[in-house]
């Protein structure tokens, strides 16, 4: 499929438009993220319609801890992706630069979300923004069948993908590294700096998307304390201080197996840091049955949501006119959309067969 985030330059290449790195291509050439091609003068999405992964899981674990919480979400992926993170987990699906997978079509994804009781798709495993076009058609017809979109992304798009996205996507998590240290993007992740990521936070809250920001801590290279101060400060400043804030744990795998998992207590200095600076959801991600992985009051401190892991445990809110609340003190918690029932499921993992609905094929 001819790609949407283009443009043609006065020099006869193609200018990509939908992540930050913008690559201009000559024909038959690839950009960095393996995926879009320039043949014919136009550039192609060579993995539309084509899927790597799919399965049903809870939204916590994307993780959306503010955002239906609960909510039973289709997750897929394509192969590639804009940035080159020497620890990623998901290496075998976002460093592949194949065009090949399960051959889909929006209508057989959203009609799998359905059968499967999901109650929304996200678009995950690799960067969402480098298939954008796909997402869209798939987006659009969840959102008419009422299902929601959510991305987990790095955030590396451009203005003009974000309000592309703006037509389908209801929120989307928002992955810094390293505490977007300089140093740290540009020797683990090749980028430059994140300052695109910025930019993208600003976009989606202009647009009305929900946001919720992870950040990777990286022991040893990437957990400097002032570094995070500063990085919660301006999320803060974009965002407010009700956006939830998760630090992440880091766990050794594709180029960085030397270093070790992030001890917990420099996550829980993270949080601290975090409160310090005025954020009112601050958590720890990948230490299951942590006390920070709770949601808690801000104005009386008790537990509103028990969680453990991807699971909850327990919810202490009440609704009251749309909005949820502290059955505690009454304070208002902020909750984009409803509160699911299915938070009660035991089973929340669902496998998805994608072999005996589609087939495998290259391009």
């Amino acid at each position: 499929m001819e790609a949407v985030l283009s443009r043609k330059l006065e020099d006869g290449r193609v200018e990509c438009l939908a992540c930050a790195r913008m690559c201009k291509l000559k024909e038959e050439q690839t950009g960095f993220c393996g995926v879009r091609t320039v043949r014919g003068g136009r550039l192609m999405l060579d993995v539309y319609g084509l899927i790597s992964a799919i399965a049903v899981d809870p939204i916590e674990k994307k993780p959306l801890t503010h955002f239906y919480p609960g909510a039973l979400v289709l997750s897929f992926s394509t192969f590639g992706c804009n940035w080159a993170c020497q620890y990623c987990q998901n290496f075998e699906i976002s460093q592949r630069r194949r065009a090949e997978g399960f051959e889909v079509t929006p209508e057989l994804l959203v009609k799998l979300a359905e059968s499967y009781g999901a109650h929304g798709i996200t678009y995950t495993y690799n960067e969402p923004t480098i298939f954008i076009e796909f997402a869209h058609d798939v987006g659009v017809l969840a959102r008419a069948r009422g299902l929601f979109n959510t991305f987990v992304t790095n955030g590396y798009m451009t203005p003009e993908a974000v309000k592309y996205a703006s037509k389908f996507l209801d929120a989307a998590t928002v992955d810094f590294k390293g505490n977007a240290d300089e140093k740290f993007l540009r020797r683990y992740v090749y980028v430059p700096d994140a300052e695109p990521v910025f930019q993208t936070l600003e976009e989606m809250k202009r647009h009305g998307i929900w946001v919720e920001v992870t950040d990777l801590v990286v022991p040893r290279v990437g957990d400097d304390l002032e570094k995070a101060r500063r990085l919660v400060r301006r999320v803060i400043d974009i965002l407010g201080p009700d956006v939830p804030i998760h630090f992440l744990r880091f766990h050794p795998d594709y180029k960085m197996l030397d270093l070790p998992l992030t001890p917990v207590e420099t996550l829980e200095r993270h949080v601290e840091v975090a409160k310090k600076e005025g954020a009112r959801f601050a958590y720890v991600g990948n230490v299951p049955s942590h006390r920070y992985e709770h949601t808690y009051c801000p104005e009386c401190g008790r537990v509103v949501i028990k969680r453990r892991g991807f699971d909850i445990l327990e919810i202490n809110l009440e609704e009251k006119g749309g909005e949820y609340r502290c059955k505690f003190c009454g304070a208002k918690i902020p909750i984009r959309g409803r509160i699911m029932p299915t938070w009660r499921d035991e089973f929340r993992f669902v496998y998805v067969p994608i072999q005996a609905f589609a087939r495998w094929a290259k391009r």
